[in-house]
């Protein structure tokens, strides 16, 4: 009887096939986009957009904020892969469906991903619409997304977490905003995924804070895992929508994340472009 790795398996070599045949070319680098940062696709030239929809076993973004269509072009010079908009947990994906869309990216060469999303901040020098590379995280969701993945297939599952986001790139990242105005002050911390949609209670967050999160949010730890099981490194840069509950007064909304990150957009595409520029090579 065939299982869901199978399947699955399948699903990830049919979308591969999928986008071979409309990609020009195989790709070295790749993008995430989060909650309200689709605007960096806006700027690519010679864009080929494919929606999510089209691709087979893709799932549906249908979270406001996240388009839901993968873009190929130009960017800063260099030909890159786009993800405007991820699929989360809390949707009801599972964690392998969570992080197809990584699986498909290695097989189209990619190997290095730079992921963003937006979270809440914990640590109380933070401010909304800082920026924060993420130097390391706590994985609360509740699952893993190498639970039953054929060892066969994507290599072993017990890989080592001791540096899942690339501390060269945090490095260079670091030196390149020292040096350019523009970017202004990066923040630097540890980022707690919890499952969602709702939002943290203050207790949580004292918690979180007690055991050493910077920032707190729903997404993005599944898809890193991956990434280290596969072999791509990754840059992760987190934008500060709020401060979390208990820490901000008043409640927390949806559309304020949007919001903040809309007006935060333009720094995070600057800071992106740069580093295309400055730090990773064609």
């Amino acid at each position: 009887m065939e299982c869901f790795m199978d399947r699955y398996c399948q699903s990830v070599e049919d979308a591969v096939h999928f986008l071979k045949n409309l990609l020009p070319e195989s790709v070295k680098y790749a993008v995430m986009l989060g909650s309200g940062l689709g605007k960096l696709a806006g700027e690519m030239e010679d864009t080929i957009r494919v929606p999510y929809a089209d691709i087979p076993g893709f799932g549906h973004a249908t979270i406001p904020g996240h388009r839901g269509e993968l873009s190929y072009g130009s960017f800063a010079g260099q030909k890159i892969l786009v993800l405007c908009g991820r699929f989360h947990c809390y949707q009801g994906y599972t964690m392998q469906e969570v992080t197809m869309p990584i699986r498909v990216m290695k097989r189209l060469g990619v190997q290095t991903a730079v992921l963003t999303n937006s979270s809440g901040g914990i640590n109380r020098s933070f401010r909304a619409g800082d920026i924060m590379l993420i130097r390391d995280h706590i994985n609360l969701l509740g699952n893993n997304p190498l639970v039953g993945a054929d060892s066969g297939y994507f290599g072993t599952p017990f890989i080592d977490m001791s540096e899942p986001y690339d501390h060269t790139l945090i490095s260079r990242v670091k030196e390149l905003a020292a040096q350019d105005p523009a970017i202004g002050t990066l923040r630097e911390g540890i980022y707690i995924a919890v499952t969602g949609p709702s939002y943290e209670t203050k207790a949580e967050i004292k918690f979180f804070a007690h055991v050493g999160a910077d920032a707190v949010g729903m997404s993005t730890v599944p898809e890193v895992i991956v990434c280290v099981q596969e072999g791509i490194r990754v840059l992760g840069i987190s934008v500060i929508a709020n401060s979390a509950t208990g820490i901000k007064k008043g409640a927390l909304s949806h559309e304020e994340v949007l919001d903040i990150t809309g007006k935060t957009g333009g720094r995070v595409i600057y800071l992106i472009r740069e580093v295309f520029k400055n730090v990773l090579q064609p």
